[in-house]
């Protein structure tokens, strides 16, 4: 059971990250590219590459060169961590945790200080369940925001996700980086939880559920994200099928 939790928590991180890619690229379709660069995309870039700065910090990493933002986007460039292989997992997949943390933060304060409405969501989605309670979560979210008591704060909140969701999913460069610490990551997990050893089982599943709450967050703020993008993504349906 375990195991299956376990590899349901690493399909939730592709989808997170999938979904991402595929927002961002609709939108640099069909906006202006200045107006996709500097107001769209701007903010999240810049929270991206902190994110990589963060886990440079975390890992020992020396930091050379830190372009936080250009019109190509930004980038971090380090010495090799002083944690090897999962060093570089950690750097690259960095902006997968720090930026729905920083939503969630987000969602606090504007829960707390500027009157908006957010319905509790699953802490990890380790269940078919757990999606729909999530995507019933987000349907609320707007529900109660737009139509049962109108919130303009509600918009930042949606210009905030958006921004940051954009650049949730790792780079190209980033997955080339951990490609090959993941994979021996998951199937080292694999073999641990069918190992039973108990020990060990105990320290990977609170690992899981850990690793699993900031896909969880990740996946909602993908959601509100797809939800934004419903004109977005039906005009660039009809540019290009109509």
């Amino acid at each position: 059971m375990q195991a299956e939790a376990f590899l349901l928590v690493v399909a939730t991180g592709i989808i997170v990250i999938l979904i991402s890619m595929l927002l961002d690229f609709v939108w640099a379709q069909m906006l202006p590219r200045n107006v996709f660069i500097y107001l769209i995309r701007a903010p999240g870039v810049i929270v991206h590459e902190c994110s990589h700065i963060f886990g440079c910090l975390l890992t020992g990493a020396k930091i050379k060169k830190v372009v936080l933002f250009s019109e190509g986007g930004g980038s971090v460039t380090y010495a090799s961590p002083a944690i090897p292989a999962l060093g570089n997992v950690i750097i690259s997949t960095a902006p997968l945790f720090c930026i729905p943390l920083i939503l969630a933060g987000c969602t606090w304060i504007f829960s707390q200080y500027l009157g908006c409405v957010f319905p509790p969501l699953p802490l990890v989605i380790d269940s078919p369940e757990g999606v729909l309670t999530l995507g019933g979560g987000v349907v609320g979210m707007f529900s109660r925001n737009i139509f049962i008591q109108f919130n303009p704060w509600f918009f930042l909140y949606l210009y905030l996700t958006i921004t940051l969701v954009l650049s949730l999913a790792p780079s190209h460069q980033d997955l080339k980086n951990a490609i090959a610490g993941i994979i021996l990551l998951v199937i080292s997990g694999v073999i641990i939880f069918w190992s039973t050893i108990p020990w060990a089982v105990t320290i990977l599943w609170a690992v899981t559920r850990f690793i699993g709450m900031g896909f969880a967050l990740g996946l909602g703020c993908d959601l509100i994200a797809l939800v934004i993008s419903i004109p977005v993504i039906i005009g660039y349906l009809h540019m290009h099928c109509g």
